[in-house]
């Protein structure tokens, strides 16, 4: 199926090969009468003929991919062996359009490969193919070899296995254990013709024409249908992503929960963007599972209600104003402070020094009004150019909306894009010495990074000091599927000095007032349970209030088949102690195919 990522995924694939070539020295050819498809897989994650020519190797072909730069086939040996460790399918590299057609009997010619989809940094496995390919059709229009069944039986519980210390880490040459490692298990039957039946959908259709499926409909499941990541242990073995060989247009556009009833079949492939693959030439039928948009409480006149909500880049030439505030006003019920972040700067990603925003706030400020909220004031400090990360050019940056008619702003001259803000105590008060003002700007911790937005609020005469963040994203890390077990999460290195900085903050306050109401929210991108969490809540300078949910409720987001936490709103003793808080992840974009941003919003409602 034809999509940027599709697209993508083929140019790597182009150059992988050509770069393994070019490094490859061949060797004698084994001959189709010693060698078969499972020879070539093996039974470790890379192939023991990686780098030899094979010689009329035999098959069926069952699937055939015509688009992209990644165009070639899968065949499959009819006639398995009796060793569940190795697969009986492989993928061959064709550059352009095969000719030939499922159903045929092949034997192919060529040099088998290992691939590594997106390069060797990514720290992913390796796809087996066979390449410079010459393929003969003996025959066709035959029996293609029944697709093997992916089940909550078939599956195991246990996700991986540790990886060997003596290879960094790497599962690569481990021999498999299909049936007792979940990604064993799928690598067993790495280019293989496999089948799920009614089929649950826990990752919305994306824009590149796929979503995530589990075969495991009670594993860590929410209310709503998708799978929670809840632990880094909770990587949840059956989901799998589903892709087709069909027409886009005939590809289904499915929320999370809805299912896909009868059988979705095709081979078993391994990608950049999720590792294994169901790349559908069956699709089962859509059955609509009704799922809606939250709507939140509206607060009561005594509380105030905190938000916060990535609004994924949003500049004065998107179309989703009107989207964004229909959900500020209905589904999060007009909070009374709001932290926006990506909110971009006047032109968007035109990389000409704009860096003012008030272009982009504004025309949300006028929209939520024509949707019948309040007229909100704005705070924020615009960036040093090109300097705080995200889309370049974007200059994105965290925004304070609030509504004057139920709360102010303390506004306190002094506060820059480089100047940090402190704090004072004053007649026995914390007192900020900007509002608004960034949180230690200067800190490496903050390279190409968004620095916190600091600001003063007073709701029925109390002060509330709102700190909104964007800390830096997971770009870098190992996926799940990784070839190193457990993955590398090199992001966390910069988050976690971002998190102490926002921490030491906090104990600044809360040393000038020890009862100070706190509130540190944003896109913390990271999880409720993860060492950022932690580094930000400290020594109980702060708590993550999403982890008043039940479990089951607790996810901001949806990656790869994951329910998870990324956005999350942090307290104080003095507000978790009042004993009133109530806190709502509204869940109106992460499990739907229409949504108008990647993130779910967050309320928090409490007495100050």
């Amino acid at each position: 199926m034809p999509s940027k990522r599709t697209s993508r995924i083929g140019a790597l694939t182009v150059a992988a090969v050509c770069s393994t070539l070019s490094a490859v020295v061949l060797t004698t050819p084994a001959h189709a009468d010693s060698v078969r498809i499972h020879d070539i897989q093996g039974t470790t994650r890379t192939s023991p003929l990686a780098g030899k020519t094979v010689t009329d190797v035999s098959g069926v072909v069952t699937g055939v991919r015509t688009y992209g730069s990644s165009k070639g086939f899968w065949f499959q040996d009819p006639d398995a062996d009796d060793n569940p460790a190795t697969s009986e399918g492989v993928f061959v590299f064709t550059s352009s359009a095969p000719k030939v057609a499922v159903g045929d009997a092949v034997t192919v010619t060529g040099t088998v490969s290992e691939y590594v989809p997106g390069g060797a940094s990514t720290g992913n496995q390796s796809v087996t193919e066979i390449t410079k390919a010459t393929v003969t059709v003996v025959s066709s229009g035959n029996a293609v070899p029944a697709a093997t069944v992916v089940d909550a039986r078939s599956v195991p519980n246990a996700y991986t296995p540790a990886g060997d210390t003596a290879a960094a880490g790497s599962v690569n040459g481990l021999t498999l254990e299909p049936k007792k490692y979940a990604l064993d298990y799928y690598e067993s039957l790495e280019g293989m013709a496999v089948q799920v039946a009614d089929a649950r959908v826990i990752t919305a259709t994306d824009p590149y024409t796929e979503l995530w499926v589990t075969v495991k409909p009670h594993e860590n499941d929410t209310r709503r249908g998708g799978s929670l990541y809840g632990s880094y242990a909770s990587q949840n073995t059956g989901r799998l992503q589903i892709q087709s060989l069909g027409a886009t247009a005939d590809f289904p556009t499915a929320n999370v929960g809805d299912r896909l009833t009868g059988t979705t079949a095709g081979p078993l492939d391994y990608n950049q963007f999720g590792g294994y693959t169901l790349v559908a030439n069956q699709l089962g039928t859509l059955k609509k599972g009704g799922l809606e948009r939250e709507t939140t409480h509206k607060q009561a006149r005594g509380e105030l209600a905190v938000a916060t909500y990535n609004v994924e880049n949003l500049d004065p030439a998107d179309a989703t104003f009107d989207a964004h505030a229909s959900a500020i006003v209905n589904n999060l019920q007009s909070p009374d402070i709001v932290s926006l972040e990506e909110i971009q700067d006047n032109n968007g990603a035109t990389d000409d020094g704009t860096v003012a925003a008030d272009t982009t706030v504004n025309k949300l400020i006028d929209a939520i009004v024509a949707a019948g909220g309040p007229k909100y004031d704005w705070r924020s400090i615009d960036p040093v150019n090109d300097q705080d990360g995200g889309e370049p050019g974007g200059n994105i940056r965290q925004v304070f909306l609030f509504n004057p008619e139920r709360v102010s702003f303390t506004d306190r001259a002094g506060g820059d894009s480089t100047t940090a803000v402190g704090v004072t105590k004053t007649h026995g008060k914390a007192q900020l010495t900007a509002s608004p003002g960034r949180v230690d700007p200067a800190n490496t911790a903050w390279a190409n990074s968004r620095k916190p937005l600091a600001g003063e609020f007073v709701f029925r005469g109390r002060t509330v000091f709102v700190i909104a963040n964007h800390l830096n994203s997971k770009g870098g890390d190992q996926g799940l599927t990784a070839q190193y077990q457990p993955p590398t999460r090199s992001s966390e290195v910069q988050r976690h000095a971002q998190a102490t900085a926002v921490n030491g903050f906090v104990k600044e306050i809360l040393k000038a007032q020890k009862n100070a109401d706190v509130i540190t929210l944003g896109d913390i991108n990271d999880f409720e349970f993860s060492d950022t969490a932690k580094i930000l809540e400290g020594d109980g300078e702060l708590w993550s209030a999403i982890k008043s949910l039940p479990k089951s409720e607790r996810y901001t987001y949806d990656y790869q088949g994951n329910a998870q936490v990324l956005d999350q709103i942090l307290v104080s003793p003095a507000i978790r102690k009042g004993c009133d808080l109530t806190y709502d992840s509204v869940h109106i974009n992460s499990e739907f195919s229409d949504q108008i941003s990647d993130h779910d919003p967050q309320v928090l409602r409490f007495r100050p």
